[in-house]
C-alpha cells in the first residue's frame, strides 16, 4: 500500500538488501494457497480462533449508550493479538531458511507469543526488552524464559520500548543469520505490511461476526495504538465501510504535561526505525521519550499507515489518560468479569466516552487486544 509521504525505508544499503529478499518472499506467499492454508490450520488449531465477539450487556446498560461488544484477542493463546502475527512471520522466516528469531517487546506480549510460537518450529528467539518493562512486565519475562528464549536487557536511554527496538535493528542488521520479527506495524517496508496481513484476521472476522449477531455492520470500531498492530488489524476490513473508526493513544499524566505517549498530539513528522512517521520530538527535532502507564503503549511513533489515515482524516486518533485506563480497567473486570490488558483499557475507556453519542440500537466493537494479568502490579502499585 502506499501511505504517501509516509513510509519507506530509512536505512542502510545492506539492511535494504536483506529487506528485498524478505519482501519478495513475503509477496509471493500471500498468493500461495498451501501457505495460506498452513497459517491459517495454526490459528485455528494452535491460536484458538476465532476468537469470540462477545456482546457486554453490563457495560452497555451501565453506559446507557450504543451496544457494546467486545472482540475477544485477550481469549487467544498467550493471552493477545501478538500470536496471529508471531505465527505468520515464523512461518515466513522459516520458508526463507532463517533459523534465529530476534524481537522486541514492551508489554511483553509479543515477547511471549515469539518464544512461543519459537518453540513450536524449534528456532532460536532472543528477545530484546527495556530494563524499565522487564521490571513492570515480570511475569512475562519468566514465561519468555521458560519457553526457552534468551533475554537481552536493554539498558541504554529510558529502557523501554523504543530502545529495545533501537537495539533489535542494530542486532539484525549486524547478524544476517537473523530474521527480526517485528511486533507492531512499524519499521521500515515491508514490516507494516507483513504485520497488517497477519493481523487483519480480527477485522475480518469481526466483519462477519457481527453481521451473524446484528444483520448489519457497526457504527464504530476502537482500538488502542501504540505502534499500532491490533488497531490496524481491526481497522482494515472497515476502511472502506461507512463505519467510524478510532484509534486511541496514551495520554499518560495529560497531553499537557508532556508525560505523555501521543505522537498524534506531538503533531510533528520524523525519522524513527527506517520509517517516516508521525514521531515525538522535542524542541531541537531529536525524538522523545514517550510515557504511558502501558508499557505496550509507550512507543514514541505510530505506524505509518496510522499516519497516513490521520492524515487524510478518515481515522480518527484520541488519547486517553493513566487514569481513565485504571478506571476503565476496573470496571470492565467489575461489570463483566473480564480483566483487560492495560493497553485495551484505554479502547475501553474511549468507548466509556462516546458511547452516548450513538443511538441505543447502533453498536461499538472494541478490541479487547488482550488479558490484564500481566498488570495486576500496575494496578495494584497505582495511587
Amino acid at each position: 500500500m502506499n501511505y504517501g509521504i509516509f513510509g519507506g525505508q530509512y536505512v542502510p544499503q545492506n539492511l535494504k538488501e536483506k529487506l528485498g529478499v524478505i519482501a519478495q518472499k513475503f509477496n509471493e506467499l500471500k498468493k500461495e494457497k498451501k501457505f495460506k492454508e498452513e497459517y491459517l490450520y495454526y490459528l485455528k488449531h494452535f491460536v484458538g480462533r476465532p476468537s469470540p465477539l462477545y456482546f457486554a450487556s453490563n457495560l452497555t446498560e451501565y453506559l446507557n449508550g450504543a451496544k457494546i461488544y467486545l472482540k475477544r484477542e485477550d481469549l487467544n493463546h498467550t493471552g493477545s493479538h501478538k500470536i496471529n502475527n508471531a505465527i505468520g512471520q515464523v512461518l515466513l522466516a522459516k520458508r526463507l531458511g532463517y533459523t534465529h528469531i530476534i524481537a522486541e517487546t514492551g508489554a511483553g506480549q509479543h515477547g511471549v507469543a515469539t518464544a512461543t510460537v519459537c518453540a513450536l518450529f524449534k528456532m532460536k528467539c532472543t528477545i530484546f526488552m527495556g530494563k524499565e518493562d522487564i521490571k513492570r512486565q515480570h511475569v512475562n519475562v519468566e514465561k519468555m524464559k521458560i519457553l526457552g528464549a534468551e533475554i537481552k536487557e536493554v539498558t541504554r536511554g529510558e529502557g523501554t520500548l523504543k530502545e529495545a527496538v533501537d537495539e533489535a535493528f542494530e542486532y539484525f542488521e549486524k547478524h544476517q543469520e537473523s530474521y527480526y520479527l517485528i511486533g507492531s506495524a512499524v519499521g521500515p517496508y515491508p514490516y507494516p505490511e507483513i504485520v497488517k496481513y497477519f493481523q487483519k484476521v480480527i477485522g475480518e472476522e469481526t466483519k462477519k461476526q457481527i453481521k451473524t449477531l446484528e444483520g448489519k455492520l457497526p457504527s464504530a470500531v476502537i482500538a488502542c495504538i501504540g505502534g499500532g498492530s491490533n488497531s490496524i488489524g481491526m481497522f482494515t476490513p472497515f476502511i472502506k465501510e461507512k463505519v467510524d473508526i478510532y484509534g486511541v493513544e496514551g495520554a499518560g499524566l495529560g497531553l499537557q504535561t508532556g508525560y505523555h505517549a501521543s505522537a498524534i498530539y506531538n503533531n510533528k513528522i520524523g525519522i524513527l526505525h527506517g520509517m517516516k512517521t508521525y514521531t515525538m520530538q522535542d524542541e531541537d527535532g531529536k525524538i522523545k521519550d514517550a510515557y504511558s502507564i502501558s508499557a505496550g503503549l509507550d512507543y514514541p511513533g505510530i505506524g505509518p499507515e496510522h499516519a497516513f489515515h490521520h492524515k487524510n482524516k478518515r481515522v480518527k486518533y484520541d488519547s486517553i489518560t493513566d487514569k481513565e485506563a485504571v478506571e476503565a480497567f476496573k470496571l470492565l473486570t467489575n461489570l463483566e468479569g473480564i480483566i483487560p490488558a492495560l493497553e485495551s483499557s484505554h479502547a475501553v475507556a474511549y468507548a466509556m466516552k462516546i458511547a452516548t453519542n450513538y443511538k441505543k440500537d447502533d453498536i461499538i466493537v472494541i478490541c479487547l487486544s488482550g488479558r490484564g494479568d500481566k498488570d495486576l502490579d500496575n494496578i495494584m502499585n497505582y495511587s
